[in-house]
């Protein structure tokens, strides 16, 4: 009697482990796949770190501030040349002087340090590589806490084309006959000159690679899923040098 006892209070335990493990199972699933939820934007203080070691605090960037802010900003930051860094290695980036919102809004995320830990999430060989997404809540707790609904203006130079090596900013496609930039994406362009025709005079180039394109070449190349998503993230850091 004791034995059946033991045998039957086994069982128990094993089917008891086993329902622990696959719950388990569903909640990482839920975690991985269910939306989340963000601190109010008005309970977030974006507060930035300056080489000084003091803290210094900034608006929201919005639609409304958008270009004041970033020539202030601009005006302020001079910085034109920044280091991505790579697990296949950096890639030096030029900003260019005469897009001065998008050169000024790229100096701020990069001492924002919001590109640090995003990916280069769309690999398309011999296309583009693009970067500054990512699936983590990280990503989406910046964009809150900087703005995450504003647009930059176009800053469209008239004859400048999308070439080897220029970096652009990503665009949304919905309600935007402006052609405005969508402030946290960018991509490096690889492609032939025929496959540019749908991108110059409707993305705005405001930079380029000056040192790194073997490393771009390489990123490039790797694996994707249906949706040019890299099958293993590729994570950047960014600061600025000069």
């Amino acid at each position: 009697m004791r034995k059946l006892f033991i045998y039957c209070f086994g069982i128990v335990l094993f089917f008891g482990s086993c329902e622990d493990k696959k719950k388990a199972s569903e909640i990482n699933n839920e975690i991985a796949t269910e939306p989340v939820s963000y601190p109010d934007e008005k309970e977030i203080e974006p507060k930035a770190e300056v080489e000084t070691g003091e803290v210094a605090e900034f608006p929201k960037i919005t639609n409304e501030n958008v270009v004041s802010f970033l020539t202030e900003y601009g005006n302020k930051n001079p910085e034109t040349k920044v280091l991505i860094t790579t697990r296949f290695g950096d890639i030096e980036i030029e900003l260019f002087e005469d897009t001065p919102l998008h050169r000024a809004n790229f100096i701020y995320l990069v001492k924002q340090h919001y590109f640090d830990e995003t990916f280069f999430h769309r690999v398309v060989p011999n296309f583009i590589i693009q970067a500054g997404n990512s699936d983590l809540t990280s990503t989406q707790k910046k964009r809150a806490e900087l703005g995450k609904e504003y647009l930059l203006p176009a800053e469209i130079i008239p004859g400048r084309n999308h070439e080897y090596g220029t970096v652009s900013g990503a665009k949304e496609y919905r309600e935007n006959p402006d052609n405005r930039t969508a402030p946290y994406e960018f991509f490096i362009f690889l492609g032939p000159k025929s496959s540019t025709t749908h991108l110059n005079g409707k993305y705005t180039i405001f930079g380029k690679v000056t040192k790194g394109m073997d490393v771009v070449e390489e990123i490039s190349k790797e694996k994707a899923d249906d949706g040019d998503w890299p099958l293993n993230n590729i994570y950047i850091s960014a600061k600025v040098l000069e």
